[in-house]
């Protein structure tokens, strides 16, 4: 206790010490080369104080309280003078800083500095020989945004799915690469390729980088775009801070309606404590009642008895988070740390929730256009999701040399409850109830350790490597669903309740559990030189992945065994209720049985081994080149069986050795170059993940439908033309207008099984393009008198994409045509969505800490399910979501900040729709998120 009393003494007293003083900091550019500048000299003017740039372009004075004049040089290099900097008590002021070639006068720019890093995101964009988009945490923090998958709904072509997956350009996941500080991670999700976002929350984070154009040195699977999740770097001097938050909502917030499941007593943590584990070994046999009735009995009384969902109270949403870092001088080299740790709870309800309603075309008149109903689902959900998240990083850097190991983990907890009334008019109004109780735990878990190094006279060589190890697991802990059949007593008139598994099925447990592994590495290489009288700089380099999956599903059914059908009167608990589990000795009640399938169960890896090289140059003075190859070999392995039996023991699914070419050019319209042109080319591709290409035959008990693994697939090559205009101005403008067009050949997509309605598997269809344009403007309205703490963020996506038919679908559409109706010669992509909306109106009063914020986003008609035989197309329809955030800064240094934010002020429905020729859409789901109110309070020290 003596040694951490003594501890937080020395803390607070550095503290203090360090607070008579603030920091500049901040990273010089190369505006010649869109690199960073090594070795620039940063010079506070009129005195002998000052620094240089480290081979990173990172500066950092630390200077008394007062307003400086900093001057930026370098040989051969315009000198660029900053006036009005105000270095504040134990604060850190960031200036990033571009200097172009040339010997011309001296630029004087007069500014108030502040920690802009809406701006460096801006300026490493324009630097960049990508072209990309990007967010900055000031911008996330405008919006409000509690996590990484709300954020990136900003970013121009970028959309949402179920509130976690990122499509860029309206394609979707398969499309879409996400990496975590520049390496691959695994997803949590075994029906997805991407990792969802919703986990990620914004406080670990520096900012979100969106590639939209390949070159040698991105992996060659994405085509969409690359998602780089960039976490927070050590900062340039002491950080601390700490924040809380509420929210509530009013449609179910301390209501006594909410639903939800029994809680272990760590699933406030975000995992289950055993409460939900599995009773039952893989490897137990389990007898029929016939067969050894007193096992049957001992291994059915082992199972968590309860099946309903119950009600109880809900309370207000909470979030709070904390964080620490700070660096110190080693001799002449400096030592940095960082943490954070986040926690969230949040919890949701949807008393009229409609989902997985099935509506068909008349099949035997095609004069009839209104569609019928074949199964109609609504009811009620209650979702609890617990996040916790923890961050902690080392830096040490060196003359030449910088050292970085990042330790980050994920843990979230997610519990729902739901009961479902689900009516399936094709077998004379037959009406089923379910009660379903889920809980999933995901964690993930990654180590990076990193090194950049400067070598050579003038620093001409740079080495920089990664190591990535990773852990994604999540499992699927006590899946329970309870149906019972429901019909009305002809005599009574009430409902009666009854098992009859011909009609609703058994009550089911499912255990599912995902295991993956990745070991990611990267080495790059660049070398500058001359090249047509101009900086060059040649990049080579090489990576490896390793992926390591395992998938596996127990399944359990609980039949009743000599038990009137309708002795359990609805009530889920009765069925495991200990007097009514199968008794041996009357030969009675509910035992267990194993119902998994030998192909549930997959172990699949994969290998990614990568070279590339790469030149960039500049034709001429006004023309920058950027050209580069990069060979990729695939190898996909799978150990697993089919429902026939026949094993596949590491077989090689996938061999594939490919070269991918990229090209981009850089066309500078003026001697400022903040006007730009970019194009671009690239060939990249999509590769099936491991459930899909894999002989597994999954389940769903909620919606009664299988995914049908094909071991058949191959990957998709994509072939990406770009095109942009880029001005920047002062005070962060920004203007862009863009066009990109691609084209698949043998994309894959997720298809009815014809003939087998409720069966799903992937295919590789016919050729597809997508083709679109973007235009993003972002302006400070202080041309407009009295407006000069507004700025106006806006951005608008147009998408068409054209998918051919395969030969079943084209089949299936044609012998369902209405009177009238004619078959177009495609359709549209599966995700794609024709066009995205964002639209910002910021207000920013740093005088009096005011900050208010108007945003609006919306995406069109999106293809959700393709219809297969008699079942049409489903499509989400626009949500249009407005929300409203208002913060004030207070203290005596504005180092505390209170926030209030409302989201969905319209109230709006989410929805999705069947579509038909001449007939009225019919809902396929529909919900209600409600409007949420949330009040925020941070502060830094």
């Amino acid at each position: 206790m003596k040694k951490l009393i003594l501890a937080l003494i020395l803390g607070f007293t550095s503290f203090y010490v360090m607070g008579q003083t603030g920091t500049v900091s901040g990273k010089v550019i190369d505006g010649e080369f869109n690199d960073v500048l090594a070795f620039a000299n940063v010079i506070v003017k009129n005195t002998t104080n000052g620094t240089t740039t480290d081979f990173d372009g990172v500066y950092s004075l630390e200077l008394a309280v007062g307003t400086y004049t900093l001057v930026y040089s370098f040989v051969g290099y315009q000198t660029k003078e900053i006036s009005d900097i105000v270095v504040e008590s134990g604060k850190n002021s960031t200036i990033n800083v571009t200097l172009n070639v040339g010997q011309l006068d001296e630029i004087v720019i007069r500014t108030t500095a502040r920690n802009n890093t809406e701006s460096a995101v801006l300026s490493f964009q324009k630097n960049s020989v990508n072209l990309l988009d990007g967010l900055s945490i000031e911008t996330m923090q405008k919006t409000g945004a509690n996590d990484i998958a709300s954020a990136v709904k900003n970013v121009p072509g970028v959309s949402v799915q179920g509130g976690k997956f990122v499509y860029v350009r309206g394609l979707g996941d398969r499309y879409t690469k996400s990496i975590l500080n520049g390496v691959d991670v695994p997803g949590l999700d075994p029906d997805r390729n991407t990792l969802q976002l919703d986990i990620f929350p914004t406080r670990i984070l520096e900012n979100i980088i969106v590639i939209k154009s390949a070159t040698a040195d991105q992996p060659a699977d994405f085509t969409g775009g690359v998602v780089d999740i960039v976490t927070k770097d050590i900062p340039a001097g002491a950080q601390y801070s700490l924040s809380l938050g509420l929210g509530y909502n009013s449609d179910f917030h301390f209501k006594d309606n909410y639903l939800a499941d029994q809680r272990s007593k760590t699933d406030f943590l975000g995992f289950d404590d055993g409460l939900r584990d599995n009773p039952i070994p893989t490897a137990q046999e389990i007898p029929l009642p016939q067969q050894n009735g007193e096992v049957v009995e001992i291994l059915t009384r082992r199972f968590e008895q309860n099946l309903a969902a119950q009600r109880e109270k809900s309370l207000m949403d909470m979030n709070f988070s904390a964080t620490a870092g700070n660096q110190y001088a080693i001799g002449d080299n400096r030592l940095g740390f960082l943490a954070s740790i986040s926690y969230r709870n949040e919890t949701q309800y949807y008393d009229e929730y409609i989902d997985g309603q099935v509506w068909r075309l008349d099949d035997q008149d095609p004069s009839v256009f209104e569609l019928r109903p074949d199964r109609t689902q609504t009811g009620e959900v209650g979702n609890n999701n617990v996040l916790i998240s923890g961050l902690a990083g080392l830096s040490y850097k060196t003359e030449n040399s910088k050292y970085r190991l990042n330790i980050l983990h994920i843990q979230n907890g997610e519990s729902e409850a739901s009961i479902f009334r689900q009516v399936n008019q094709v077998n004379n109004s037959n009406e089923i109830k379910k009660d379903n109780l889920i809980y999933t735990q995901r964690s993930i878990t990654n180590a990076l350790l990193s090194g950049k190094h400067s070598l050579g006279e003038d620093a001409d060589w740079t080495i920089e490597w990664k190591l990535s190890p990773t852990l994604a697991i999540i499992d699927d802990k006590d899946f329970r669903v309870t149906p019972f059949r429901v019909f009305i007593d002809s005599e009574t008139g009430e409902e009666v309740y009854s098992i009859e598994p011909s009609e609703s099925g058994d009550a089911s447990r499912f255990y599912r559990n995902l295991q993956e592994i990745n070991l990611a590495g990267k080495l790059g290489i660049d070398k500058k030189h001359k090249l047509f009288g101009y900086d060059a700089k040649i990049k080579f380099g090489g990576a490896y992945t390793y992926k390591q999956r395992e998938f596996a599903i127990d399944q359990f059914a609980f039949p009743i065994l000599n038990v009137p059908s309708n002795a359990y009167g609805g009530d889920p608990n009765q069925v495991l209720a200990d007097e009514n589990i199968f008794d041996a000795d009357t030969n009675s009640g509910t035992f267990v049985r194993r119902d998994s399938n030998i192909s549930d169960t997959f172990d699949s890896e994969i290998t990614v081994a990568a070279g590339y090289i790469s030149e960039e140059f500049k034709v001429n003075s006004w023309v920058n080149a950027i050209l580069g190859v990069r060979f990729e070999k695939f190898d996909l392995i799978y150990t697993g069986r089919n429902q026939s039996g026949d094993i596949f023991d590491n077989a090689t699914i996938l061999d594939k050795a490919d070269f991918f070419p990229s090209a981009n050019l850089i066309f500078n319209l003026n001697e400022d170059e903040d006007m730009k042109i970019r194009t671009s080319y690239s060939r990249t591709t999509a590769r099936p993940s491991f459930k899909e290409a894999s002989l597994a035959e999954i389940f769903d008990p909620i919606s009664s439908s299988f995914f049908i693994g094909n071991i058949e697939l191959q990957p998709t090559y994509i072939d990406n033309l770009d095109l942009r205009f880029e001005k920047y101005g002062e005070e962060g403008d920004f203007f862009a207008i863009s066009g990109f067009y691609k084209s698949f050949t043998d994309p894959i997509e997720l298809s009815f099984i014809r003939g087998a309605t409720g069966q799903f598997t992937p295919l590789n269809l016919g050729d597809a393009t997508v083709f679109g344009g973007e235009i993003e403007l972002r302006k400070n309205l202080g041309f407009i008198h009295g407006l000069d703490n507004f700025s106006l963020n806006a951005n608008l996506s147009v998408i068409e994409s054209q998918q051919e038919y395969s030969e079943d679908e084209r089949a299936s559409r044609l012998d369902n045509l209405r009177v009238g109706e004619t078959l177009d010669d495609n359709r549209q992509l599966q995700g794609q969505s024709p066009y995205l909306i964002n639209l910002g109106i910021n207000f920013d009063d740093d005088e009096k800490g005011w900050q208010a914020g108007l945003f609006y986003n919306a995406q069109g008609k999106t293809l959700q399910i393709v219809g297969s035989e008699d079942i049409p197309n489903v499509f989400t329809l626009p949500y249009h979501n407005i929300k409203l955030n208002l913060s004030k800064s207070f203290g005596n240094d504005k180092d505390q900040r209170i926030s209030l934010r409302f989201d969905n002020i319209l109230d709006d429905d989410i929805e999705s729709v069947y579509r038909s020729f001449g007939a009225q859409d019919q809902l396929y789901s529909r919900w209600n998120p409600g409007q949420q109110i949330s009040l925020g309070y941070s502060i830094n020290f």
